[in-house]
């Protein structure tokens, strides 16, 4: 699998990656349970490749997704070579407090709780949930603290991982990423971060643009799908699916093939990002990467109008 590099480090990225979000079992963002033992057999699969990134993060089932991990990486013999372990620095989930203390504690409970002594990249989370803003931003807060995390050596590469497109560009501009994850916005059906991703490239920053299922609808289709954008299904918000889906039914292509293919053929995205649940989840994916998709499909399908609004702007967020 093609792989490409992430930043001025000297890590290699696979375009795939995959998320371990789900594997914490979280039924109210995903609509769906998770055993610990399917969760198990998911992490076995990927360990045999060909994608080498996997995603987590230390707030992801309320740090279930890292103590799955932890468990995998013993059974396994150790986390395998030349993969990427990707995690992220999160607020106080009680509090939502996020200085720089709360920065480091959540790194050293990470480190714990996967069995490792370093990370490869590190990422600061969702700072749009956070009480005061200003305890990440300021002199001396959880940036600074990413920033002297990576300078000690733990961690190869340092990120801003979050949603809100308004407050994600100042805080790219004002500081020196290796990388970024970006979530819902870059899809068959949204393009609200494609301003912030013509940044992020031209300044050398990799992009992962995770969630090119907008949370699960193009890829289980309209008359499976629950969810879109971790939200309940309206007839409003069902209707470009659909539109999409007549495209895919037409030329006889998947929509997740098309879906994950919009993302995996744009030049300034280093790696898609989706999320797994199961080994057969895997395996999908890897089948819909290698889909031949004609350009005539993508001649129909990318003269469909799309939103560049915040796709999450009416979500109730529930942590956990």
């Amino acid at each position: 699998m093609k792989k490409n590099n992430i930043g001025k480090t000297e890590l290699k990225i696979t375009e795939l990656s995959f998320g371990a979000t789900s594997l914490a079992n979280m039924p109210e963002t995903y609509g769906y349970e998770v055993t610990e033992d399917r969760a198990q057999k998911t992490l076995k699969r990927f360990f045999q490749g060909p994608v080498n990134m996997l995603d987590t993060s230390r707030n992801y089932g309320l740090g279930r997704s890292e103590e799955l991990i932890g468990q995998a990486i013993d059974n396994n013999g150790g986390w395998p070579k030349d993969f990427i372990l990707s995690t992220k620095l999160d607020r106080n989930m009680q509090t939502g407090h996020f200085d720089a203390t709360q920065a480091r504690k959540s790194f050293e409970e990470s480190l714990a709780t996967l069995r490792l002594d370093s990370i490869d990249i590190l990422h600061l989370h969702d700072p749009e949930y956070v009480t005061d803003i200003s305890e990440i931003t300021k002199k001396g807060g959880a940036l600074d603290e990413l920033f002297k995390i990576k300078e000690e050596g733990l961690v190869k590469a340092v990120g801003l991982a979050m949603g809100r497109i308004d407050i994600m560009l100042p805080i790219l501009k004002d500081w020196d990423f290796d990388i970024l994850i970006n979530h819902n916005r870059y899809t068959l059906l949204n393009r609200q971060a494609n301003e912030m991703y013509d940044y992020a490239h031209k300044k050398g920053i990799a992009i992962i643009n995770a969630a090119p299922f907008a949370s699960g609808i193009l890829a289980k289709g309209s008359k499976k799908g629950k969810i879109i954008t971790y939200q309940d299904l309206t007839k409003e918000t069902l209707a470009p699916v659909i539109k999409i889906e007549k495209i895919c039914e037409k030329f006889g292509i998947e929509m997740g093939a098309a879906a994950l293919q919009f993302s995996l053929r744009d030049s300034r995205i280093s790696t898609t990002l989706c999320g797994v649940s199961s080994p057969e989840n895997i395996q999908k994916n890897l089948v819909w990467a290698q889909t031949q998709i004609p350009s005539e499909f993508w001649d129909e399908v990318l003269a469909l109008p799309f939103s560049t609004d915040d796709p999450e702007a009416n979500r109730v967020y529930t942590p956990g």
